[in-house]
């Protein structure tokens, strides 16, 4: 009786009770076992309770400490990431939320069909009116603040990024400058389980390229221009799987454009790390404008992609767009085009 009153007593004081233990068997009546509950594996994982039972040993050490036996231990601070994402389940609760300055990871991430998201990419498509040229991205989005997890691969919390980019187009053979965009905004995102919602901010303008007004100086230069509040909400029916949504209305708008816009579409793109050995993507957009009649494009994409360990994505593929100008000094001009893409998301 000793010798058990010590071992529960050492034990509460390690922590043990913290820990999944399977079957305890204790002295005295084998029927009288302490018999833990299996592990939920919902993401996060919590620690499972520990049932209370009538024996002598448990009795003693209770008078002796009243938490040597307790219905409702304390859960883990965080389940290691690795866990949580081969778990592969978004519906689990956090415990473990913290201040971050600069923390790794993004709670809402970039639409990966979507052509105006902040990130490096190159595109080279063949236009069936225009011919070849590429069509670049040059930013990204970084997070500043979160206050949440700490998993890079599926954060949960508040968080506040920045964005920016500048999207030029160039001409295939004499690599002058048509036309580019210049977008920064200011995105405040949450994220719970299977969902994540941003509310943000972006400003985006257009402007043509000198080489551009020089070669055809009886095209007009337009001041395209949106400053705008978006809402956007993604649902995860698994980790690998995202649908998203997203309505934008501009206070601020110039020379055409108009304020409603909406975007939808759907992404496949493996959550987790992959090493060396690229898997496959595929993801689809839709973009509808105000500025021409709600009409708008849609972006196809598929390809490969590599994932690190903090989230950090780049992709291989094919880029097919067919729908008004992505280039807003050209919005009301029908393009077609289908080329290959390479893409980086911080």
């Amino acid at each position: 009786m000793i010798v058990v009153c010590a071992l529960a007593l050492a034990g509460n004081r390690v922590g043990w009770g913290q820990y999944p233990i399977q079957r305890l068997p204790y002295v005295g009546d084998p029927s009288q076992t302490v018999v833990t509950e299996p592990w939920d594996f919902s993401y996060p994982t919590t620690v499972p309770s520990v049932q209370t039972f009538d024996h002598p040993a448990a009795r003693l050490t209770s008078e002796l400490d009243d938490s040597a036996v307790s219905p409702d231990p304390k859960p883990l601070d965080c389940p290691p990431p690795e866990i949580a994402f081969e778990l592969g389940s978004c519906d689990g609760r956090s415990e473990c939320w913290s201040w971050q300055m600069l923390p790794e990871g993004l709670i809402y991430r970039a639409y990966l069909a979507g052509v105006k998201e902040s990130r490096f990419a190159a595109q080279w498509v063949h236009e069936r009116r225009q011919g070849g040229f590429y069509d670049v991205a040059l930013g990204g989005r970084v997070p500043i603040v979160r206050y949440g997890t700490t998993d890079p691969l599926w954060p949960e919390g508040w968080q506040v990024d920045f964005e920016g980019a500048v999207f030029p187009r160039i001409e295939a053979g004499s690599l002058d400058v048509t036309a580019m965009d210049f977008r920064y905004g200011v995105p405040l995102s949450f994220g719970w389980g299977r969902h994540r919602t941003k509310l943000a901010f972006y400003h985006l303008s257009s402007h043509l390229a000198d080489e551009f007004m020089l070669k055809h100086p009886s095209v007009p230069r337009i001041n395209y221009l949106r400053d705008a509040l978006a809402w956007g909400h993604s649902f995860y029916p698994t980790t690998n799987l995202r649908l998203y949504v997203e309505a934008a209305y501009a206070f601020r708008v110039d020379d055409g454009a108009q304020p409603w816009e909406f975007q939808f579409g759907v992404d496949y793109s493996p959550a987790g790390p992959t090493g060396l050995h690229p898997v496959p993507f595929f993801a689809v957009n839709g973009h509808l404008r105000e500025e021409i009649q709600f009409g708008g494009n849609l972006t196809v994409q598929v390809g490969y992609q590599w994932r690190g360990v903090t989230g950090h994505l780049v992709r291989l593929g094919l880029h097919y767009y067919t729908g008004k100008s992505d280039q807003y000094e050209f919005f009301n001009q029908f393009e077609d085009k289908i080329g290959l893409g390479i893409w980086y998301d911080f």
